[in-house]
């Protein structure tokens, strides 16, 4: 536990990017439209909260509620406005009508990014074979972290399997760091830790009123202080 935890929080705008910087974030994730779980911001808006805080950024590739690619076209030239605005890190993840990982449009998306690094998002939760996609996905360019709360239904469902997984580290398509989010709560983070996981992605947890608010940075410098074990 002496490796300090990252701890990303997802930010709908620069006020939300400056409070979370402030209490302790070490990563936002930018997103927009929390009503279909996250979609990709406009530019404009990347562009302000690059301009607002120093600390890194993961820019949501998503069209559309669901983990359908839909049109990949459109996903390719968002991607092109969005590394125009600044943006040089990004989320995304694609399944098929069966859970599958749709390998297709995963590469074509992950190709544009010419080599930035990207988190495979929740849809590993809805997959129907983790270990299948992460293998498929294990020598992907720029791929670097699952976000994952190990089930569809969050961490208390799927705890279990995020520290069997954690347990698997140097096995081919277990390379990555494990991102643990998703009905993520303070009370899990001591078992996540002692299993050697060292990366919490949280949204509502860092917003004092619920995403009717802004991001508290006084919420987001508590997870900091149980994270470093203060």
């Amino acid at each position: 536990m002496s490796k300090r935890a990252v701890l990303e929080v997802i930010a709908l705008d620069a006020e939300d990017a400056v409070a979370a910087q402030a209490g302790g974030a070490d990563r936002l994730e930018l997103v927009t439209d929390m009503a279909a779980d996250g979609l990709s911001p406009a530019p404009a808006t990347v562009a302000g909260i690059r301009a607002a805080v120093d600390i890194d950024l993961r820019v949501m590739l998503r069209l559309a509620d669901g983990f359908a690619a839909g049109d990949v076209d459109r996903l390719v030239r968002v991607a092109g406005d969005l590394r125009e605005a600044g943006a040089d890190q990004f989320v995304l993840g694609f399944l098929d009508a069966d859970g599958g990982v749709d390998l297709a449009a995963v590469e074509r998306v992950a190709g544009v990014l010419d080599g930035c690094a990207w988190t495979f998002h929740r849809a590993i939760d809805r997959a129907a074979d983790r270990d299948a996609l992460r293998k498929q996905l294990a020598d992907l360019p720029g791929l670097d972290t699952y976000l994952t709360a190990g089930a569809a239904g969050g961490v208390d469902e799927g705890l279990a399997t995020l520290v069997a997984e954690a347990g698997r580290r140097g096995e081919p398509g277990y390379g990555q760091t494990l991102l643990v989010g998703g009905g993520l709560r303070l009370e899990h983070v001591p078992r996540l830790r002692a299993a050697g996981i060292d990366a919490f992605h949280i949204g509502g947890a860092a917003r004092s009123a619920g995403w009717a608010g802004a991001v508290s940075a006084g919420a987001v410098a508590e997870w900091r202080r149980v994270l470093d074990g203060e």
